[in-house]
C-alpha cells in the first residue's frame, strides 16, 4: 500500500466521521429517537474504525523505519570507511543547506 494511497484513505475516513458527527450533534440529540440513536451508532463505529487504520499506519511506519535504522547499521559496520564517507558528505550538504 503506497503512502499516497494510505494518506487519501484516512483523509476521507476523517471526513467520513466528521460528517457523522455533524449530523449526529444536529439531530435532535433525543435518546428515544431512532435517528439519534442510529446515528450515535454509526459515528462511534466510525470513530473506531478511524483508530483502528491510524494505529495500524502508525504500527507499520514504525517497523519501516527501524528496519531501515538496522539495514544502516549493518551497512555501517560492514563498510565502515564508506559509512563516514556518506557521513561527511550529508555532513557538508546539510552545512552548505543552513548556510543558506
Amino acid at each position: 500500500m503506497s503512502n499516497q494511497f494510505t494518506s487519501t484513505r484516512i483523509d476521507d475516513d476523517l471526513n467520513l466521521l466528521s460528517d457523522t458527527l455533524e449530523e449526529v450533534l444536529r439531530s435532535s440529540g433525543d435518546p428515544a429517537d431512532q435517528k439519534y440513536v442510529e446515528l450515535k451508532a454509526r459515528a462511534e463505529q466510525a470513530l473506531h474504525d478511524v483508530k483502528d487504520r491510524v494505529s495500524q499506519a502508525s504500527d507499520t511506519y514504525y517497523v519501516r523505519a527501524k528496519q531501515v535504522a538496522y539495514r544502516a547499521d549493518d551497512y555501517v559496520r560492514e563498510k565502515p570507511w564508506q559509512g563516514v564517507g556518506i557521513g561527511a558528505a550529508a555532513g557538508l550538504v546539510l552545512g552548505l543547506l543552513l548556510r543558506r
